[in-house]
């Protein structure tokens, strides 16, 4: 199973930027979801989606400025991100559920950069 996950960069507050996350030799999945970690702090939840497309879940922070969304025919999940914060800045991590009774996630994608600037 491979995550590889894409489409950081950098960009000015209140810019966008939508990153993805290709899955290969994964089949099907529970839910997929996005986690970031600034320098110096613990990783942290950001979104989530199921197989179906929902529900989705996001972290209070970035509720009504990301959005998570998944193409099953190519077996990809997005995030969109607008309006970005200074805050937003992190390496951004996909990871996949495969096992539903679990109540973590079994693949982890290398992570893409996104530096929001002033």
């Amino acid at each position: 199973v491979q995550l590889q996950a894409s489409g950081g960069g950098l960009v000015q507050t209140g810019g966008s930027l939508r990153l993805s996350c290709a899955a290969s030799r994964l089949p099907s999945w529970y839910r997929m979801g996005w986690f970031r970690q600034a320098p110096g702090k613990e990783r942290e939840f950001v979104a989530t989606i199921t197989w179906r497309g929902a529900p989705t879940s996001y972290r209070n922070s970035v509720r009504g400025r990301f959005a998570i969304s998944r193409d099953i025919a190519k077996n990809a999940v997005y995030l969109q991100m607008n309006s970005l914060k200074l805050e937003d800045t992190a390496v951004y991590f996909c990871a996949a559920q495969v096992d539903a009774a679990l109540s973590g996630y079994e693949y982890w994608g290398q992570g893409t950069l996104v530096t929001v600037s002033s």
